[in-house]
């Protein structure tokens, strides 16, 4: 049987600046994107929270990808990111470009 590939709605990288909703995040997800926009950058952020929180977002995170690559789709913008290992924690590096996607999504802190 062949497999399905999971569908991502296709929507206009445009719209997602346009996206001014507001989001009720629980609280552990909160601290986790405040800990993302802090300065200076933090390299102790579990990549497991960073995956809730997307999913939080309402963003679809796809692990199924080769090797540790992880795939996000959030408000239409995507992005591909490591999945650090064998240590949970993620890097400054890895944290700038989670930051960075969130601000292309126009979510901020």
């Amino acid at each position: 049987m062949a497999k399905k590939k999971s569908v991502v709605p296709e929507v206009k990288a445009e719209d997602a600046a346009n996206a001014n909703t507001t989001i009720k995040l629980n609280s552990k997800n909160q601290k986790t994107l405040e800990a993302i926009f802090k300065n200076p950058v933090r390299s102790d952020i579990p990549w497991g929270d960073i995956e809730r929180l997307l999913e939080g977002l309402g963003g679809i995170v796809d692990s199924k990808r080769s090797g540790s690559r992880v795939g996000v789709s959030l408000r239409g913008v995507r992005a591909v990111f490591h999945e650090p290992h064998p240590n949970p924690a993620t890097n400054k590096g890895a944290v700038k470009n989670v930051r960075e996607f969130l601000s292309r999504c126009g979510i901020t802190v």
